[in-house]
């Protein structure tokens, strides 16, 4: 069975933030002596993620 995609759109200031966020807590990890690689593959999955422009309109 396939899994179940899941797309989440963030702006510039959320892309960062989100980031941020996450270098901060494979950081504490790191510090704990535990396992953080699952991390990295997030960071990576965030950073390299396509930019989709999405128009927005108010209503």
């Amino acid at each position: 069975m396939r899994e179940k995609l899941n797309h989440l759109y963030v702006d510039s200031k959320e892309r960062t933030l989100l980031l941020h966020s996450l270098v901060e807590l494979k950081n504490q990890l790191i510090q704990q002596g535990r396992y953080a690689d699952c991390i990295d593959e997030i960071i990576f999955k965030v950073a390299n993620a396509p930019v989709k422009r999405v128009k927005i309109e108010y209503v």
